[in-house]
């Protein structure tokens, strides 16, 4: 009877050992969380900087007239395509014309005087003076011929430039003048366009001190390649270089004004339209860490680090840039560690988990 009872007694004894054996397993099991880990593996990566930016072309240039007359005939419709030299806009020449035949007359009189008194100062029947003074009322006499003619031909407005022609506000028969409020027209060359856009003080800084990094000088001649977001949202097709950068500060806006040039082979872009330019800012041999794998601690961002035995410890970041999901850090992390990049919130230094490979 007594070794059945001590049967009895050992089995409860094992039974109660074994259960409490499990209960210790699992709760150990609860103290150590699964979570994810990542290997950690230099990269480069390129990141962009938007911009606003206003475009022109090449050349926008207002045609004025240069004397005062009525518009006779208009050469060119707007939008129409023109070189050089192109006749645009004639102006009535009519009362010009008329002075010009005066002003001729006038001429030919002032010769004949001359003419007139050059054998008799040769003679010593009159004096030098009085030929002279013969000679300067012909000059004057030319000037003013020269300076109508001259006024006539500035009845035939040309284009200055090649181009495109804009808006013409002022239709045939129209009176127009230099002192008029809007030129008679504008062509603008958009075989290439110029973007402007502006940037602070301090992303003008960054962008010198990398390309200084990169070993060349800071001038827009080593800048990147942009690129160049029409307006309807798709990134125009040719890759621009910033040809102008404005090195001194506007004291108000604390900002600089850049511009880049592009080409504009198919006229895609038009003067006057607007965009967004993308300017690169590329960081090689750098770390890419997600911001959910990261802790706040008094102002400073910092990861798990998982060391060999599985125990984690904080490391503090130096964040040399970020986009909206991710930090990129170049210090004070070593390839081929493993961060821990889910329930960082709730890890504490010196605790142990169970990494799961990503």
């Amino acid at each position: 009877m007594k070794t059945i009872k001590s049967i009895l007694v050992s089995a409860v004894a094992l039974l109660i050992i074994s259960c409490g054996g499990k209960n210790q397993q699992q709760a150990a099991s609860l103290q150590t969380p699964s979570l994810k880990v990542s290997t950690l593996k230099k990269q480069d990566i390129t990141l962009y900087n938007s911009y606003s930016t206003n475009i022109q072309g090449i050349q926008n240039v207002e045609i004025w007239p240069k004397v005062s007359g009525f518009v006779q005939k208009i050469h060119v419709e707007e939008g129409q395509q023109v070189k050089k030299g192109q006749l645009l806009f004639k102006l009535e020449t009519q009362t010009l014309s008329q002075d010009a035949q005066a002003a001729k007359a006038a001429v030919n009189v002032a010769q004949v005087e001359v003419n007139k008194l050059v054998p008799l100062v040769e003679k010593n029947i009159i004096s030098e003076v009085q030929l002279e003074t013969a000679k300067a009322q012909l000059e004057r006499a030319k000037s003013n011929y020269s300076s109508i003619t001259a006024n006539i031909g500035y009845s035939n407005i040309l284009s200055p430039v090649n181009g495109y022609i804009g808006e013409i506000p002022y239709k045939v028969g129209a009176l127009v003048s230099s002192t008029m409020g809007e030129p008679l027209t504008m062509v603008s060359d958009i075989s290439g366009i110029r973007a402007y856009f502006s940037m602070t003080e301090k992303e003008l800084l960054q962008m010198k001190t990398e390309m200084t990094n990169n070993g060349t000088t800071a001038s827009y001649e080593n800048t990147p390649d942009v690129e160049l977001v029409m307006i309807n949202g798709e990134t125009y097709p040719q890759k621009g270089k910033i040809a102008m950068v404005n090195n001194i500060i506007n004291p108000s806006t604390g900002s600089v004004t850049l511009r880049a040039d592009f080409d504009n082979p198919n006229l895609l872009l038009s003067s006057g339209s607007t965009g967004t330019i993308k300017v690169p800012s590329t960081y090689e041999a750098t770390f890419v860490i997600p911001q959910f794998a990261t802790i706040d601690l008094q102002g400073t961002k910092m990861v798990y680090v998982l060391n060999d035995d599985n125990t984690v410890n904080t490391k503090p970041l130096k964040i040399v840039a970020q986009t909206d999901t991710q930090f990129i850090v170049n210090e004070g992390l070593e390839e081929g560690k493993s961060i821990v990049t889910e329930g960082v919130s709730k890890l504490k230094d010196g605790q142990t988990i169970n990494p799961v490979k990503q």
